[in-house]
């Protein structure tokens, strides 16, 4: 997708983005393809020209970069329907699917309980979705057996990052963000996830490197992660990406989408982070925050809930790290090194 060629009207029909992880299971049952179009976005080489563009749209500069992304993205693809979280992901969503709208794409739209366990709003959600999309929800549950399969690829990526360090943090980013839509592809993803593997079991563990977490969002600068591990630190815990790929087991979508941190409060993530911190022997986190987001305010409480210590990075625009970012970094991971001697 670099570079962001308009799909041709065949493709246009079987794609549909979204604009966060959603039941991908009902989107394939349905014969159609997810398309995340935050990876989308980011991976575009273009990253910083979408916004513009969304900009140009009408959408303020004093807006979440990562919302005018998607939008621009979703455009220049001619993407003809697109998946919006109305509940369960960032205001900013809103906005994006309206204008959607306005310029004639269709707006499917999904809402996750406020209450994770909530199971009958989660059923009628899944129910909704799927006649919506046309798909039958035991033919979605059938592909959630298959896709947990491939989650599985993702989840030793994950085993071998915090256990044996052998990815590298961009790796391990890599291969669980992707399973927001599996590159639009499951058997594509599986075979070269499993290829990756195989490189990965014979690469050397690192040795005495920081452990750290990254927690919220994914960032939208680029570099964060060479920068950490030129500096002799390592992610042993990618939050958010880590729950893309769906880490518990479940017997069913309703449970698998309510055991799903991301789209709840942060009271129920923290139950996550902090059993993983533990067992992971992370050295501190970066937490990452994007300008404009109104998930920046759960600094507060992670900072009072967690005992470990914690960098704040935020950023507005895609790009590289700003000076004051890799000062600030620097700083941090010099602490941490005098904790751990």
């Amino acid at each position: 997708m670099n570079g962001l060629e308009p799909l041709s009207d065949a493709e246009a029909e079987r794609f549909v983005g979204i604009t966060t992880t959603v039941p991908v299971e009902v989107i394939y049952a349905a014969g159609l393809v997810p398309l995340d179009l935050n990876n989308v976005f980011i991976g575009s080489g273009i990253a910083e020209l979408l916004v513009a563009e969304a900009e140009r749209r009408g959408f303020p500069r004093s807006s979440c970069s990562w919302a005018k992304g998607v939008y621009a993205a979703a455009r220049r693809l001619r993407l003809r329907r697109v998946v919006a979280v109305m509940q369960g992901d960032c205001s900013s969503t809103h906005a994006v699917a309206e204008v959607l709208r306005a310029d004639g794409v269709e707006v499917v739209p999904f809402s996750f309980p406020s209450d994770p366990s909530d199971e009958r709003f989660m059923q009628m959600a899944l129910e909704r979705f799927a006649s919506l999309l046309g798909a039958g929800l035991d033919a979605a549950e059938e592909w959630r057996v298959r896709l947990d399969a491939i989650r599985a690829l993702a989840h030793e990526v994950d085993r071998l990052a915090w256990m044996e360090s052998r990815p590298t943090s961009e790796e391990l980013h890599f291969w669980t963000i992707s399973c927001s839509d599996f590159l639009g592809d499951p058997e594509r993803y599986a075979a070269e996830a499993k290829a990756f593997l195989d490189i990965l079991r014979t690469r050397p563990p690192t040795t005495r490197a920081t452990r750290l977490a990254l927690l919220g969002v994914p960032p939208i600068c680029q570099g964060l992660f060479s920068f950490l591990e030129e500096r002799g630190a390592r992610v042993v815990f990618d939050e958010i990406p880590r729950q893309f790929a769906m880490p518990f087991r479940s017997d069913s979508l309703n449970e698998q989408y309510r055991r799903y941190t991301y789209p709840y409060d942060i009271f129920y993530r923290l139950d996550d982070i902090r059993r993983e911190v533990a067992r992971r022997r992370v050295d501190g986190a970066i937490h990452y925050v994007q300008s404009f987001c109104h998930r920046q305010v759960q600094d507060a409480i992670l900072r009072e809930r967690l005992s470990l210590p914690i960098l704040t990075l935020e950023a507005d625009r895609p790009g590289r790290l700003e000076a004051t970012h890799e000062t600030r970094i620097e700083a941090f991971l010099e602490i941490l090194a005098g904790r751990r001697t």
